[in-house]
Order: C-alpha cells, then sequence, then structure tokens
C-alpha cells in the first residue's frame, strides 16, 4: 500500500489578506456614502435656516412698514377731505387753490398704492418662501426615515433627496419669474391706465360742476378730457401690444419684431435697425415668445439704463436654434459685479431674472459689456424643438 502525503502546510495568509482588503474597501466605500449624505444633510438644514431667517427678516420689513402704512394712510384720509372741501366751494375757490388739492390727492393716491403694492409683495414673497422652506423639511424628514434603514437605503435617498431639492429650486425659479412678470405688470398698469383713469375721474368732476355755472369753461375742460383720452387709449393700445402682440400669434416672430422695432424707433426717438437672417418661419409658440419678450427688456434696458441712442438686432434662425442678438451703444457696465445678486446694481438685476427665464426653457444669454468705452452686446440662444412648431 503506497504511501500517501498529506500537505499539513500553513495556510497561504496573502488569500486572507486579499479577502480582508476587499471587506475594507467596500466599508469604505459606504463610509463616503454616508459622508456625501451627510453633507447632503447639513446643505438642507442651512438651506432651511437660511429661508427660516429671510421669512423673519421679511416679517420684520412689514412690521416696520406698517407705522408708513398708517401713517400713509391718514394723509390720504386728509387729502381726500380737503378735495372735497374744495368741491363744495368750486365757485368760490381760486383756479391755483383747486388744482393744488387735485394734485396732492393724485400724488399722494400714487404713494398710496405704491405702498400697498410694496406690502402685497413681501406677503408674497413670505408665502413663497414658506412653501420653499416646507418642501425642504418634507425632503429632511424623508431623507432621516430612510438613512435609518441602511446604507443601501440611504444610497436610494440621496438620489432622491438630490432630484427633489433641484426640482425645489426649479419651481422656485418659475415662481419667481412670474412674480417678477406680475410686479413689472401691476408698476405698468398703476403708472399708466390706473392713472390715467383717476384723472379722469376727476376731470369728469370737475366737468359736471361746471356745465351750470361755467358752460364755456366746462366745455374747454371736455376738449382737454378728449385729448387726455385720445393719449391714454393710444398708451392702452401700445400696453397692450407690448404685453401680448397680436402679431406675434398671426404672423410670426420676424414680422412682429420688424414692426416692434420701427415703433420703438418712433416712439423714443432713437435709431433702432432690425436685421433677420436665416429662414423666416414660424417657431414653437413659447420660442416665438420668449425671443419676443428677451429682445423687449433688453431694449428697454439699453435705453433707459444704459442710455442708449443707437440699437441693431439681428435673429437669425436655423435649423436647431434661433439667435437673437443686441447690440447698443451707451455706458458700459461690469457684468460681473453689477450682476451679482447681493450687491449688484438695481437698474441691470432684470437682466438676472430674464438669463433665468431663457435657461428655464433650455436657452442662453450671454452678456458682453465695455465698461471703459461704453456699448453691450447680449446674445439670446433658444433651441428650436420641431414637434412643437406653429402650423
Amino acid at each position: 500500500m503506497s504511501d500517501i502525503d498529506f500537505d499539513f502546510s500553513p495556510p497561504d495568509f496573502d488569500d486572507f489578506e486579499t479577502d480582508s482588503s476587499y471587506a475594507s474597501r467596500s466599508s469604505i466605500f459606504a463610509d463616503d456614502d454616508d459622508e456625501q449624505n451627510e453633507d447632503l444633510l447639513t446643505q438642507l438644514r442651512d438651506e432651511y435656516q437660511s429661508l427660516q431667517n429671510r421669512i423673519q427678516e421679511s416679517r420684520l420689513q412689514i412690521s416696520q412698514n406698517q407705522a408708513e402704512v398708517e401713517r400713509m394712510e391718514a394723509e390720504y384720509n386728509q387729502a381726500s377731505i380737503q378735495l372735497r372741501r374744495v368741491q363744495d366751494e368750486f365757485d368760490t375757490r381760486p383756479r391755483q387753490d383747486i388744482r393744488v388739492a387735485y394734485d396732492t390727492f393724485i400724488k399722494i393716491s400714487s404713494r398710496r398704492m405704491a405702498i400697498q403694492s410694496q406690502m402685497q409683495k413681501l406677503q408674497e414673497n413670505i408665502a413663497q418662501l414658506e412653501r420653499y422652506a416646507s418642501l425642504i423639511q418634507q425632503v429632511l424628514e424623508n431623507f432621516d426615515e430612510r438613512l435609518l434603514a441602511g446604507s443601501t437605503t440611504a444610497k436610494n435617498t440621496n438620489a432622491s433627496v438630490t432630484t427633489l431639492s433641484a426640482s425645489g429650486e426649479m419651481i422656485i425659479r418659475i415662481v419667481q419669474a412670474q412674480e417678477d412678470e406680475r410686479q413689472v405688470l401691476a408698476k405698468n398698469l398703476h403708472d399708466g391706465p390706473a392713472q390715467s383713469l383717476s384723472n379722469f375721474i376727476l376731470q369728469a368732476e370737475v366737468c359736471q360742476r361746471l356745465f351750470d355755472r361755467n358752460p364755456d369753461r366746462a366745455a374747454a375742460e371736455l376738449d382737454n378730457l378728449k385729448s387726455a383720452a385720445s393719449d391714454s387709449f393710444q398708451k392702452v393700445r401700445d400696453f397692450i401690444f407690448d404685453l401680448r402682440p397680436m402679431m406675434l400669434e398671426d404672423l410670426g416672430l420676424i414680422p412682429t419684431l420688424r414692426r416692434y422695432a420701427e415703433n420703438y424707433s418712433q416712439k423714443h426717438n432713437i435709431k433702432v435697425e432690425f436685421t433677420p437672417t436665416g429662414e423666416e418661419r414660424r417657431l414653437a409658440r413659447h420660442t416665438e415668445v420668449m425671443m419676443f419678450r428677451s429682445i423687449q427688456q433688453l431694449l428697454t434696458v439699453t435705453r433707459e439704463y444704459l442710455g442708449a441712442t443707437e440699437i441693431k438686432i439681428q435673429v437669425d434662425i436655423s435649423a436647431e436654434r434661433v439667435r437673437g442678438i443686441v447690440n447698443a451703444n451707451g455706458k458700459g457696465f461690469d457684468v460681473d459685479t453689477d450682476l451679482n445678486p447681493e450687491y449688484g446694481h438695481s437698474n441691470v438685476q432684470v437682466l438676472n431674472t430674464l438669463k433665468d427665464r431663457i435657461e428655464l426653457i433650455g436657452g442662453e444669454l450671454d452678456i458682453f459689456s465695455d465698461l471703459k468705452n461704453g456699448g453691450s452686446r447680449f446674445d439670446v440662444i433658444l433651441p428650436i424643438f420641431e414637434e412643437t412648431l406653429v402650423e
């Protein structure tokens, strides 16, 4: 019977070390996930606390402005009483006193409406911040619950929280863009049609009191009222065109911009050149609206805030994108500094809102400005989605 050699040599511990290294690496990966989760939790908690601080500051601002609101209400009531006295003594009061009373009432009414609008804006901002804070709080609670289930659950939670946080940020940007549009609309309505209607009411009251006492003067006031009504009607038409030109729905982007550039040049007595290139065709409705709104906003910024007297607009439509370029003279500005949301110049901060709106639909806004020599250039690029083209 042959001898059988049994191998009693000690095991190779290098193999055991390899297995141990694998387990160690797995532990490190789990630790990395935990660290990422903790970092994300810290960022969310910091953001939540920042929102709470901003809500508290806004509430404090409302409380501080309440005294100004009450003072303005008192001035408004006093001006109303004085106006009624003047109306009751219309025949004996000097014309200058009548005009002063009406002008004072209109001025105080405008300031009162402006303060009320500011207070409403603060309250809307608080509601918006509270909705965002509530969303983050729900994410934090959901995150903590899943984190307790283990590393696998925590990893899934990390992806879930990231998605929710990005969605929340997107919602806030959309809401903020809408609120900014509403604020501009409210201001334009207040300064335009609302102010004109207020003047109409006062002038109509003057005419009513003059009919029996001084027909000739009443006729003159009616002529003034008719002239003011005609001017206001034209302003309302311009306002409606700026708000939503029907040409954009019927004819498309290029004809509307061509007409708008001509009217803008005549209205403000500045040189505006419009040059279309590429294929002139209909685009997706939201693309046409966004490009029109972008150029409209850029014209306002260059004229009102940068003092431009010559503006050149170029719009190029290709197969995959539409590009709008606005070149303007006037003073330049520091793009990085003046557009900073925290300490930038308020006159050009609207460009940040415009940039956000353009990026929400996958577009780009590039801004170039020469602070030393003057002049600015704005480049808007929007993607074209063929399946949503207007027929």
